[in-house]
């Protein structure tokens, strides 16, 4: 291995995740409005947070999409006494947010659990949620699974998703490794990220799956791509490793980049090192010093970086400080 590459491995800051131990992050929430059509579970998967043709030609959700919440909730109460499951369920995400009213989560709980009993499945997944986190109603993690399985059974990729987690804790559901894969791999195959960054740390881990680095570096590069921090910054140390993908290489500083302006340290000074050392990018003494500031703050510690602030001119230290200053001002200022 190139000398750089690993002193930028070694001394770039402990990974977290997949790399290093299996991460799985529990729940997904329900998107925003989906709507469950005719035709193969395949096909009824909603797209996150979009709402369906029919949903967002409703009155009820326009007025929603306006920010006019107190039109919304009359209209959707009107037609959720006609039996409209997707009423019930914009009713109750009105309560649960405190949208125009005062937040209630037991009212809202009440609504989701009735659209789940008419058949919405972002329902069904809203009071899984609800149930497993105990807000609005008793925690019941049995009880969440159970209707985690439900929307599952419908082709609801987040379902099956927080459905694999529950076998993969055994919490819920009894312990069951290999049911868990399948749950994950099937939401990781509908583009659910988390999904993919998951399957990814079964895979280098052979939890429930066959140890298969090629498969682990494949379904990381897929969660990467679509921008999650902790598969941006795992996939960019796969690479310096040598284990990701042949033709993702020209990434791997885009990659750790986009991690470390996300707030990871470890991913900031491992740029830090990258700067120092000029792996796939120009030499920078003063983007180096500034990422190390930053990763320090994160609590990273790197005895080498620090010798190199030190040996800095006063003028260059004041100059990496203020750059670390303006990139968190920046920061909080998006927020």
């Amino acid at each position: 291995m190139n000398k750089i590459l690993l002193l930028v491995l070694l001394a770039g800051g402990a990974a977290a995740g997949a790399a290093g131990v299996l991460v799985a992050t529990g729940q997904l929430q329900v998107p925003a409005f989906p709507e469950v059509t005719s035709g193969s579970p395949q096909d009824n998967v909603p797209e996150p947070g979009k709402p369906s043709a029919a949903a967002a030609a409703d009155e009820a959700y326009i007025a929603f999409d306006q920010g006019k919440y107190l039109t919304a909730l009359s209209l959707a109460e009107n037609r959720a006494a006609r039996g409209d499951p997707q009423a019930h369920t914009l009713v109750a995400r009105i309560y649960e947010g405190g949208l125009g009213v005062g937040k209630d989560e037991i009212t809202a709980y009440r609504w989701y659990a009735r659209a789940a009993e008419l058949g919405d499945v972002p329902a069904m997944l809203a009071v899984g949620n609800m149930l497993a986190e105990g807000r609005g109603v008793e925690k019941d993690r049995a009880a969440a699974a159970q209707m985690y399985e439900k929307a599952a059974a419908t082709g609801d990729a987040l379902a099956n998703y927080n459905l694999g987690i529950l076998f993969l804790k055994g919490d819920g559901k009894p312990e069951n490794p290999h049911r868990a894969a399948k749950h994950i791999q099937y939401a990781a195959e509908k583009g659910i990220a988390q999904a993919q960054y998951d399957l990814a740390a079964l895979y280098q881990q052979g939890v429930g799956l066959p140890n298969d680095a090629l498969e682990a570096a494949r379904w990381m590069s897929r969660a990467a791509a679509q921008g999650l921090t902790a598969a941006e910054y795992e996939y960019a140390v796969m690479l310096l490793r040598g284990f990701g993908l042949k033709e993702d290489e020209p990434k791997t500083i885009k990659f750790l980049t986009s991690a470390a302006n996300k707030g990871v340290p470890g991913a900031q000074n491992r740029l830090a090192h990258v700067y120092l050392e000029g792996v796939g990018v120009e030499k920078s003494m003063a983007e180096a010093a500034k990422w190390r500031i930053l990763a320090s703050a994160g609590g990273i510690e790197d005895g080498k970086l620090d010798l190199l602030l030190e040996s800095l001119s006063e003028n260059e230290r004041q100059a990496a400080q203020k750059a670390a200053q303006e990139w968190q001002d920046k920061r909080f200022s998006i927020r």
